[in-house]
């Protein structure tokens, strides 16, 4: 018998087979991979734009500075602070990206096209800027940038980066035998003049020993009714061992000068004193409660932290625990040097104000407090009698 089922089936369209249902979706994938990485592309080219649109202010502004690295670096500081705390970079990132940007827009004019264009990637960009930044002539910075952006439009970002460095040594004017050599002749060890003229005694190599390195401290805190006899209640020597009233008023007496001490009533926690320098147990406080340094985004340890006052104490900013914050030294200066401004509310957050006008505000780490010590001699008929 010729013939059967097989005569009815429509062999012109087969069913697609599950591999080839994949393949669809996986072209789909793909397709829509390579629209996406064109549109970020072009996003990056433009981020590098505005970076460097942030630089030539910054370098515009350091004009104006004295010539001191930190000096005409602070400029570029306080910018990159301001574009760090908006995007949620560190502000030491947003200075590398800025700077960077800057150079690869002015140097490399051609990349940040080819970028737009989405004929490479961004890491393509930025290993040709930092291949071919060493290149000081700008001839051969261009045809540096020609040739390797004719490879990179069609290789990885390891293999771009691989023809790069050998493009890089080619067109280097003087071979690399020369450059060690310059570099060898280069090396070498110096001493400057009156380099120990800092030192009391400059032939003694060590600090003083036994007495000479002794610097007594004693504190004594003296309530001020007690001080002036209008109660007997005791002082206290170093927060440790207590003092009667009549001693404690020798003291008052003797002593070339006091600092005034504004203590809380209920926990006897140091809030505030007369100077400029806040006592030990308010630096340890401060330390406790911020962890870190306040600016938005630092991770500084509080121990490598200055402490500073939020409102300056030159114009008025008491030493206070609601004025006292860390900040790293980085962070510190660019307070002091630029029109960046703190300033702490109740609870220990801080609103950072920029010099856009932008606020920010950091929370404190941790909530510190302190509990009074137990009465050692409680009344033991309380009130209400």
């Amino acid at each position: 018998m010729v013939g059967g089922w097989w005569k009815h089936v429509d062999m012109s369209h087969p069913a697609a087979s599950p591999h080839e249902a994949d393949d669809a979706v996986l072209d789909d994938v793909v397709t829509s991979l390579v629209q996406i990485e064109a549109a970020i592309s072009a996003l990056e080219a433009e981020r590098f734009r505005q970076l460097a649109r942030a630089h030539a202010v910054a370098a515009g502004r350091s004009v104006h500075r004295p010539r001191s690295v930190q000096e005409r670096e602070i400029a570029l500081r306080s910018i990159a602070a301001e574009v760090g705390v908006a995007l949620r970079w560190h502000d030491r990132t947003a200075q590398r990206r800025i700077t960077e940007a800057g150079a690869l827009v002015e140097d490399f004019p051609a990349t940040v096209t080819a970028l737009d264009e989405a004929k490479i990637t961004a890491r393509h960009a930025e290993v040709i800027r930092e291949v071919g930044e060493p290149l000081l002539e700008p001839e051969s910075r261009q045809e540096f940038e020609r040739r390797v952006l004719t490879r990179a439009e069609r290789d990885t970002v390891a293999g771009t980066r691989a023809f790069a460095q050998a493009v890089a040594q080619e067109l280097e004017p003087r071979s690399i035998t020369e450059r060690h050599d310059d570099e060898v002749d280069r090396r070498r060890v110096w001493v400057d003049d009156d380099i120990g003229r800092p030192a009391i005694d400059p032939t003694h190599a060590h600090p003083p020993g036994g007495l000479g390195a002794i610097r007594a401290e004693v504190s004594v805190v003296i309530p001020v009714l007690t001080a002036v006899g209008a109660s007997e209640r005791g002082a206290m020597l170093d927060g440790c061992a207590p003092v009667d009233a009549d001693t404690a008023r020798h003291l008052f007496a003797e002593a070339p000068g006091w600092e005034r001490l504004l203590t809380d009533p209920v926990t006897g926690v140091v809030l505030g004193v007369d100077r400029y320098r806040p006592t030990p147990a308010m630096r340890r406080f401060v330390r406790l409660r911020d962890v870190h340094c306040r600016f938005p985004g630092c991770r500084q340890p509080a121990r490598r932290c200055e402490i500073d006052h939020n409102l300056a104490h030159a114009t008025g900013g008491p030493t206070t625990l609601c004025n006292l914050a860390c900040l790293c030294k980085r962070h510190h200066v660019l307070k002091t040097e630029t029109p960046w401004t703190a300033a702490q509310q109740s609870g220990g957050s801080i609103v950072w104000t920029s010099p856009l006008g932008r606020r920010t505000t950091d929370p404190p780490e941790r909530r510190v407090a302190f509990a009074p010590d137990p009465d050692p001699h409680p009344d033991p008929d309380p009130p209400p009698f």
